[in-house]
Order: structure tokens, then C-alpha cells, then sequence
């Protein structure tokens, strides 16, 4: 561990201070890191460099250098003065940006390509090949294994955010026409009100107390024994769904879950699904939901891979380190294979390529992950 370290030490060290390997690495692949080590996202920055280093092990050829820039957080001047020092290093290729809102702008750079963990896009865009868990191979997951469980009448859920224009895009894209689409608040005050609506809440819950009250003006046995059942539920009636795909995360996630379950849908006969999930724990904890369904990456790889990022630095890595891990790997299987790598064409193989995340292919100038569905019961993930 402390040889790894002093390793990570030097990459830290030729950043700050700018170092030159121009004279001595000719005949070398040189690779550009383009992360945040400075402002709000540095310790994100850091997380990469680190994973960068795993992978240098793993691969294990000293004819692989990686040139670390500071992009800076939301920073556009600080960018591009990153891009130009990496330049200036001769190399051809980068891993980076992460942030899906400065793509644009390294386009402007087209004699280099980069190679970003976003997701928000998975299209080949110019000199820029987007790896991330992209929203499109998670649909098409969905999409397949609500038909192998013969669910016919979903709704998509989505909030009015920054990305519901692409949600929606994406949605039409991949011919979800026989599906519904649900767009919800961001302010989880209202968003309550709103699944109400969704799931009839009030008409099923008035459907209740007419039920109740024609049950109580009888004497006989029967109605007695049905008013205590009348007294256990909350609503009578189904909702007009029979599953759903949340497209949201984190505590936004967690309070549509809740709201569903508030508003007594009926979890046997309704399936729940969602996406952006890195096997987040926190979610054991919203006790009435019995099952969750999502399609995410190779579980078994991500925990080893956390391990051993733990064991290494005595921390956590950011989750979605491990594309930059597989980015590493997809570049120095296309330099090996093709012995230079000139353009983004380069990277259009016809085999599925096996990193840790799982398999992924490119078709159409598109990146498509092969990915699993899971299950989050009894507060563990198995593959479904």
C-alpha cells in the first residue's frame, strides 16, 4: 500500500508542478486525465486519479503514462487551460471531462479525443465518446424484462428538471408509445399531491368510507367480519398501472417510492422499477417497500472493485470511478490491437468489449451496456 501511495504522490506532483515527459516517453501511450482537482468536485478529481492508478496496476505495461489536468469545478477558463497543457504534452487522447456540460466545449479540440464518464448522452459526439450507464441501455432493459413479466401498462415517472427534454427524447427514441409518462415536481412538497392524482388516491380512498358506511348499517356476521377487513386497508379500488420506471435518484427517488406507497398502490400487483442505481444501500432503509427492480452494472465486479479501491487508500471511491477504470482499459485494448489510435473510428470495434462494469458494444455510433436487473429485497441486491 505505501509504494501505491507514494505512486499516486507523483502523479499529484506532475500536475502540480506541470513536469514535461515529452523527451522521454516517444514511443509511449500517453493519456490525458481531465478531472477537478481544485473547487467543489476535487475530492471527485482525486477519486479518478486514484482509480487511474488501480488500473495502471492491474494492466500492468510501463508503456502507459497518464498525464493528470485540473478542469476545476465548473470552471470553463480553467478547462480549456487544462486541455492546453495536455496538448503541450503531445497526447492524443483524454479521459474526461466528467461534466456533461462542458462536452461542447472540448469539441472544439478535434485533433484529440476524449473519452467521458457522462451518461447523459451515449452518442459518439464528434471527438468525444460518452461511456457512462447510459439512460438508453437502462430502458432497453427495462423495457425487455417488464415484457418477460408481462406487465402491460406502465408508467414512466420523470421531474421537470434540466433533463426532462432529453428523458422525453429518449422515451419517444426507443418507441415507448404503448407506455405512459408522468412528469412530477422537483419540490417534494407538491410532488405528494401529484401521485395522489396518479394513483386516484382520493376517489379510492372515498370508494373506502361509501363501503364502510353501507357495511355498518348491516347486523348480520358477514358485514361484521368484513368491516374489520374494511378497517385494515386504506383504499378500495386498483390503479390504472400495473408498473412503473422512476427515472430519478437519490432522496428525490426515495420520496416517490414513499409517495406510491403512501398512496396505497398495491406493491403485489404493481412492479417497481427505477434506474441510475450504483447498489446504494440507503435504500434498505425505506421500510415499506417490499421490492425495487434495476438494471445497473456487474454487482460481483463492483464490490471487488470497491474492495480493493478501499484497501489501497483506506477510503471509498466515488462510484462512478469504475468508468474511468474500463475507459483505461478500452483504450489500451484499441492501441494494442490497432498500434495508434487517430480518431473516435478507431474505437468502433465489432466485438463486445468485457470491463468491469460488464460487456458494452458500440453499434451505430452508439455505446450499449449489456446490462443485469436486480433486485433490492430483505435488504440485499440479487440478480434477478
Amino acid at each position: 500500500m505505501k509504494k501505491t501511495f507514494i505512486i499516486i504522490l507523483s502523479y499529484l506532483a506532475i500536475f502540480l508542478n506541470s513536469f514535461s515527459f515529452g523527451e522521454v516517453v516517444e514511443n509511449k501511450l500517453k493519456i490525458g486525465l481531465l478531472v477537478p482537482f481544485s473547487g467543489k468536485y476535487k475530492e471527485l478529481g482525486n477519486s479518478f486519479l486514484f482509480s487511474m492508478q488501480l488500473a495502471l496496476e492491474e494492466i500492468g505495461d510501463d508503456n502507459i503514462l497518464i498525464i493528470p489536468r485540473d478542469s476545476g469545478s465548473d470552471d470553463k477558463e480553467q478547462l480549456n487551460k487544462a486541455i492546453r497543457e495536455i496538448a503541450a504534452e503531445d497526447v492524443k487522447i483524454v479521459i474526461g471531462p466528467i461534466n456533461f456540460n462542458e462536452i461542447e466545449e472540448v469539441t472544439k479540440y478535434s485533433n484529440m479525443i476524449f473519452i467521458s464518464p457522462s451518461n447523459i448522452n451515449p452518442r459518439i459526439k464528434k471527438n468525444v465518446i460518452s461511456i457512462g450507464i447510459s439512460l438508453e441501455s437502462q430502458l432497453l432493459s427495462l423495457k425487455k424484462f417488464l415484457k418477460e413479466q408481462k406487465k402491460i401498462k406502465t408508467v414512466i415517472l420523470f421531474p421537470d428538471n434540466g433533463y426532462t427534454k432529453i428523458i422525453k427524447e429518449k422515451i419517444k427514441e426507443l418507441d415507448f408509445k404503448n407506455y405512459k409518462t408522468f412528469v412530477y415536481s422537483s419540490d417534494s412538497k407538491i410532488l405528494t399531491g401529484e401521485i395522489e392524482k396518479l394513483t386516484n388516491y382520493t376517489q379510492r380512498k372515498r370508494n373506502l368510507e361509501i363501503r364502510k358506511n353501507i357495511v355498518k348499517k348491516r347486523d348480520d356476521e358477514d358485514s361484521k367480519k368484513e368491516l374489520k377487513k374494511l378497517d385494515q386497508i386504506y383504499t378500495i379500488g386498483k390503479v390504472d398501472f400495473d408498473s412503473v420506471i422512476v427515472i430519478d435518484f437519490g432522496n428525490r427517488l426515495k420520496s416517490v417510492l414513499s409517495s406510491l406507497i403512501f398512496t396505497d398502490v398495491n406493491q403485489d400487483e404493481v412492479l417497481f422499477t427505477t434506474v441510475n442505481q450504483w447498489f446504494d444501500k440507503s435504500i434498505f432503509y425505506e421500510n415499506s417497500l417490499k421490492e425495487l427492480y434495476y438494471p445497473s452494472i456487474n454487482y460481483t465486479n463492483f464490490d471487488d472493485y470497491n474492495k480493493k479501491y478501499s484497501k489501497s487508500f483506506n477510503k471509498k471511491p466515488n462510484e462512478i470511478t469504475i468508468l474511468a477504470y474500463d475507459a483505461l482499459g478500452l483504450i489500451y485494448y484499441v492501441w494494442k490491437d490497432k498500434k495508434t489510435i487517430q480518431s473516435v473510428k478507431d474505437f468502433m470495434v465489432k466485438e463486445k468489449i468485457k470491463g468491469k462494469i460488464g460487456t458494452f458494444s458500440f453499434s451505430n455510433e452508439k455505446i450499449f451496456q449489456d446490462l443485469k436487473i436486480y433486485r433490492v429485497k430483505n435488504k440485499k441486491f440479487k440478480e434477478f
